[in-house]
């Protein structure tokens, strides 16, 4: 098999070619690397590379499986990690200035857990600062650009880790998403992005966005999706809100087709404004899931966008970790982020507690949907990939500037705590 071939192999296949010694961890992490080295220049993907450490792990891993030791699901397996999630004696810059020669010296649970599955990490993705927006540039490393067209953002803010999944420098990125960070990139990149329920992944540090936070993975089948679910679900001691063990092998259940399963498909959500040729594709792939057995049905929901409280919870997070420093090191950060930070400064007490009020009538409107169907498929976004260079989509020709309404249908679902995956459905 060519290097190209096996670079575009899935982590599934990656790990049964591994298993059944038709290629080595070896020669799977140098193929790897070695496209890296060809596209990376061009993409951005990756802002930190661990080649030394990935190749010393597949030496090991190829000495495991010639002794018969027990090997993990992902063994030899080579994936990325965000610059945002601890890995031990890595570079973790977050995107930011303030943290430019930051080196972590502990594992995040997820990456333990991967590591003990038998991954090896190539490196860590590039993502804007702190992950503030919904595309891929900061003032440490750049701009990373979507691989189907160099012109085009690849999203965000795990961005650096849909440009290298889908351009085959690793069949898995891991990334975190609090408003869309999974599902927007792997939108733009034609990828399979998946937000596991709140607390089904334990996070650890608890930084940032707290309670929105989802730490997940992107990937270019489902199956992959799946087999990560296995490995990286599971409670915590660092996570006090991790969810207890589940004994669902996510591998058998994506075998179970959806003969059966109700569907309910929104096209708005109730209050998004669609480009035409997003809502098309989206309502024609969510029709055609008939054909496999679910009852699909249109809806209309009465829903009000819940943006602005969000927004409190999302950006007042942010404040309460750089709102301290703005003052003396606000040069240091994107002048987007700082402004955030300066307008969420000014948020009041009283400002959480109606968002906590409004995030709890949202989660109703939501839940009612539930009792009637086991699905609710909507866009994952209502517009197509935009240039690099902005921060946000042009808006609609009768919509004022937002900063994030063209993420209509990814933030509601971090309110909700929901699992939320994209899935490809045109191009």
């Amino acid at each position: 098999m060519t290097h190209d071939g096996i670079c575009l192999l899935s982590a599934a296949e990656m790990a049964r070619a591994i298993r059944g010694r038709s290629v080595s961890a070896v020669e799977l992490v140098d193929a790897v690397l070695s496209r890296i080295d060809e596209l990376n220049p061009v993409l951005n993907a990756y802002c930190t590379m661990l080649a030394d450490s990935a190749r010393e792990t597949a030496r090991c891993a190829d000495e495991r499986i010639a002794s018969g030791s027990k090997i993990g699901p992902l063994h030899g397996v080579p994936i990325s990690i965000k610059d945002n999630v601890f890995v031990k004696d890595s570079r973790t810059t977050f995107g930011s200035r303030l943290h430019e020669n930051n080196v972590t010296t502990e594992d995040a649970p997820v990456t333990a857990r991967l590591r003990q599955a038998g991954a090896i990490i190539l490196g860590r993705t590039n993502s804007p600062e702190f992950g503030w927006k919904g595309v891929t540039d900061n003032r440490v490393f750049g701009v990373t650009r979507n691989p189907w067209n160099l012109e085009l953002t690849p999203g965000g803010s795990s961005g650096g880790g849909s440009a290298a999944v889908a351009a085959g420098l690793g069949p898995i990125a891991i990334g975190t998403d609090g408003g869309g960070s999974l599902r927007i990139p792997a939108s733009f990149c034609g990828l399979v992005g998946h937000k596991p329920s709140y607390g089904r992944v334990a996070t650890w540090p608890g930084i940032s966005v707290g309670s929105l936070r989802h730490i997940g993975g992107m990937t270019r089948t489902v199956e992959d999706s799946a087999l990560l679910l296995n490995v990286i679900a599971g409670p915590d001691e660092r996570d006090p809100e991790s969810l207890p063990a589940s004994d669902v092998d996510y591998l058998v259940e994506i075998e179970r087709g959806i003969e059966q399963v109700r569907i309910a498909f929104s096209s708005d959500l109730g209050f998004a404004t669609v480009d035409p040729e997003v809502a098309r594709l989206c309502q024609q792939s969510a029709m055609r899931l008939a054909d496999a057995g679910a009852t699909v049905e249109q809806i209309e929901l009465k829903c009000d966008d819940p943006y602005e409280c969000w927004r409190v919870f999302f950006y007042g997070a942010t404040a309460a970790r750089l709102g301290r420093i703005v003052e003396q090191q606000g040069h240091l950060l994107d002048p987007g982020l700082r402004s955030c930070v300066e307008d969420a400064l000014k948020l009041r007490g009283l400002d959480f507690t109606d968002a906590l009020t409004q995030r709890n009538e949202f989660w109703h409107r939501i839940r009612h949907v539930f009792e009637s169907f086991d699905v609710l498929v909507t866009p994952t976004l209502p517009v197509l990939p935009f240039p690099v260079g902005q921060d946000n989509a042009d808006p609609f020709p009768h919509q004022e500037q937002s900063d994030l309404q063209w993420t209509q249908f990814t933030y509601p679902f971090n309110l909700t705590g929901q699992p939320a995956v994209s899935v490809p459905c045109g191009w």
